[in-house]
């Protein structure tokens, strides 16, 4: 199933990051039982941090939807490193919890959220269907526009 993943993301033009250090007190994943917990990931890439700013002001949402695209391919890298390099070992994506960096009269964060959801799906496909919850905020860490947390069953 993990060359089936790969696959996928080579099609898409995709090419998983090494994720990075944690910038703060906290551990990117934690695996209890066959559930993995992402860390919430940020729109950074190699180039450095993403989308600094909020939807409904700097960003569009189409533009929320690239930065939580973004965010979605560091939580499939961080899922990556927890499962030894075999994505193949996701039996599902359980919970995806977005948080959307926006204007206080800005009600499409579930729209912006898709982004993830959508790209998730593409990669994973029914195993990446989830329960979701898409959140609006006042502020998020280093003022980036989206973030995504992700609960993986495994096995």
């Amino acid at each position: 199933m993990s060359n089936e993943i790969d696959s996928r993301l080579a099609k898409l033009g995709v090419t998983l990051p090494t994720p990075g250090a944690p910038q703060a007190s906290y551990v990117p994943t934690v695996r209890t039982g066959n559930l993995v917990f992402v860390s919430g990931q940020v729109p950074t890439t190699p180039e450095g941090v993403k989308f600094v700013g909020k939807l409904g002001r700097e960003y569009s949402i189409e533009e929320g939807q690239q930065a939580a695209r973004i965010c979605a391919i560091n939580v499939l890298a961080n899922l990556k490193v927890a499962l030894g390099g075999d994505l193949g070992k996701v039996t599902r994506i359980v919970k995806l919890v977005g948080f959307v960096n926006a204007t206080p009269d800005f009600t499409d964060a579930h729209k912006v959220i898709n982004g993830a959801s959508d790209f998730l799906i593409e990669v994973l496909g029914d195993k990446g269907r989830h329960a979701r919850s898409a959140i609006g905020m006042g502020t998020l860490p280093l003022g980036v526009a989206v973030e995504v947390e992700v609960v993986a069953e495994v096995a």
